[in-house]
Order: C-alpha cells, then structure tokens, then sequence
C-alpha cells in the first residue's frame, strides 16, 4: 500500500513490459526476497469488499455469491502472504529486519493483524453457508484473538520504538502512522460479531467490556495523531505524488469507529439484560449520536482526500501498490453507514451505505486488476 511512502521509488509498470511470466525477476526464487507487510493490505481491501457486502442494505440475486467468491480470494491470499512472508524472513533476514527498522515500513506491521481480522469477520458473516456456523465461528475466533494480540502488540511497540529512536530530526507526521494503532479498533468492531457466540454472563460481558476498550485505545490515539497530520499537510502542503493515496488511510479510522460504536451498541441488548437493559439502551444511544457527529467529519475528511487525489491525478499519479489505500477506508465508510443506518433507522444513511459500496467496488476492481498485472509479470516483487 505505502511502498513509495515509505521513501523508495513507487512501483510503475511500464507498457512495453514482456509477458513472459515473472519476466521482471532475475529468478522466481525472487517473489519473496521483498515481500513487506504492507502487501497484507490488498487482503484487508479485499475482505472489507466481501465483508460490507455481507450487510449492505440492498441484497439483491448474486450478491451473496459474489461476497463469498471475494472472501475466499482474501482468505487463500491471507495464507498465501502468510507463507511468503514467513519464508521471506527465513531467506531474507537482512531484507526482512531493514524493513522491519525503517521508520515508515514498520508502521504497516499493523497490516496483518488487520488482515487476520477482516478475513475472520467473513468466515462468520459469509463463511456459515459454506463451512457450517461452528466451523466458521471457530475460524472467526482464532483470527480475531491472533489479529487482537498482534495488534495490541504493534499499538504498543510501534509507537514506543518511534519515541525512543536515536535521530528524531527528521520526524514528520505521516499517514502511515495510522497503521500500527488502527488494529484495535477493527478489533472492537469485529469483536461485536463473536458476541452472540460467547457464554452469557460474564464471558459476554467481559468481551464487551474488552471492545470498547480497544475502541477507546484506538479512537484517542487516532485523533491525537490525525491532528498531527492534519497539521504536517496544512503547514507543509500536499505530500509526494505517489504517496497522496496514503491520505485515505485517515477516513479508516472514522468509518471503522463509527461501525464499531454502533455493532457494539446494537449486541449490547444481549449482554445487559432485565434490570441493566438501560445499560444497552444507552450504549445504543451513544453509537448512534457519535455516529452522526464522526460521520460529518467523514464527509469531510472524504472531500478532501478525493480532491488532493484528483490534484495528484493531474499531477502524473501512477498507479503503485499505495493504490490499496483507497479500498479498506472506503469500505470502513459503508459498513459504518450500514451499521449506523440500521441503528438508527434512517434509510437515507442505507442510500449513501449502497453508493459507497458500488464506488468501493470500483476502486478494488481497479486496483486489484492493476495488482494482479504487476503479479504477473513480477514487477511489484521488485524492491521497492
């Protein structure tokens, strides 16, 4: 997603390109000699196509079909990154450790955690009618606690190791440093789906209790530091060319709180019942007033990541794997108002829910059509 935000040259593919397959490779051994985390990515902006589609207000013949196809495209390709990215640091470890101590690379290791939990949520929205709900609520469970740790993990650690770096000189708040904090709220949203399938009682209440904390974790560290990019581009002006997609990565944050705040709200009825059923009546409130309020500064934040975009478009942007950027935030943007919609009963937010679906659909096709051509001829396996 970020290859040229991380500072190296932006992957381009050149027209005149052979079509011998991995043509770009001196061998094919070289598929995993740079393979980065910001490759998990395209998986996230995959799922998140399958997963909106599973809720998305308008279903009509085939969609269901077609949600399924994508999430089995985003769980083989979760697998298979998984694998070379294993092999890559076996092989590659001087390659793996540069990229893991650069200072703007590092920041997309919260890329996996996030694809472990996008592709969990569909095993348990999409995954029942083709693997059984037990089958897929287990799978769901296993990656959602594996991507919560991890990304609890890079939360954390992500943020400390740019604290305590030696040379802070250069430090410029970037886009990218979204990536590692984000994790924990995908975690919060897609931990309300697994509610219904946890023990009543306690071991409900708990997994609520955990959602809204993480909800909590990444909300406050996420708003600290979009004020700080919002800062760096008001006072230092539009980024790089090829990094202006990057710019979407903040609209993430605010689709992914709001449909985090409203599925918690909603599966709060099944944790607080009799006498505390105000308790879920109020978190449903909450969701829905916070939002309407964070869906406004969405609206705005989308204004204006698509008009820095048709700057940069006009600017010879190319096409470059920070494309993926435009895919997952988008999709955040349609299960937040499909969430949000449904909570409040407003089928105009359904209206924009669907609208935002079919642009999101456009973008990933666009995308991954881009990405698959690279895949072929072996350009983007080329250090970045």
């Amino acid at each position: 997603m970020t290859a040229a935000h991380a500072g190296f040259p932006p992957v381009t593919f050149p027209r005149t390109a052979s079509r011998r397959v991995l043509a770009e490779l001196e061998h094919p051994r070289d598929v995993i000699a740079h393979i980065t985390p910001n490759w998990y990515a395209s998986v996230m902006g995959t799922g998140i196509v399958a997963n909106a589609a599973a809720t998305l207000p308008l279903q009509f013949t085939g969609l269901h079909a077609f949600a399924l196809v994508v999430w089995l495209i985003a769980s083989a390709a979760l697998v298979a990154l998984t694998v070379a990215f294993a092999a890559h640091w076996v092989m590659h470890r001087d390659n793996a450790r540069a990229h893991a101590a650069h200072p703007v690379m590092s920041q997309f290791y919260g890329a996996p955690p996030m694809a472990m939990l996008t592709v969990g949520a569909g095993a348990i929205t999409l995954g029942p009618s083709l693997i059984g709900t037990s089958t897929a609520v287990w799978i769901d469970g296993v990656l959602w606690t594996a991507g919560t740790l991890a990304g609890l993990a890079t939360s954390v650690l992500i943020p400390f190791r740019m604290i305590t770096a030696r040379d802070h000189g250069t430090a410029t708040a970037l886009p990218a440093w979204l990536m590692p904090i984000v994790p924990p709220m995908v975690s919060a949203s897609t931990g309300a789906l697994l509610l219904d399938h946890v023990a009543a009682g306690q071991p409900r209440l708990a997994l609520l209790a955990a959602c809204y904390a993480m909800f909590g974790l990444s909300l406050c560290l996420g708003m600290i530091t979009m004020t700080m990019i919002w800062s760096r581009l008001v006072h230092s002006g539009v980024p790089a060319v090829q990094a202006t997609p990057t710019v979407w990565i903040t609209l993430g944050v605010i689709g992914q709180s709001i449909t985090a705040s409203n599925l918690l709200g909603t599966h709060a009825a099944s944790v607080f019942v009799g006498t505390q059923a105000e308790i879920a009546t109020g978190l449903h409130v909450f969701g829905i007033a916070y939002g309407f309020a964070m869906g406004g500064f969405g609206i705005l934040v989308f204004a204006l990541a698509t008009m820095l975009t048709v700057h940069a478009a006009r600017r010879g942007l190319r096409f470059s794997l920070t494309w993926w950027s435009f895919t997952f935030p988008i999709g955040t943007c349609v299960t937040g108002a499909t969430a949000l919609g449904t909570a409040a009963g407003i089928s105009v937010v359904h209206v924009l829910a669907v609208a935002l679906y079919v642009v999101l659909v456009g973008a990933w096709v666009t995308v991954a059509a881009h990405t698959l051509r690279g895949t072929i001829t072996g350009r983007v396996f080329l250090p970045a």
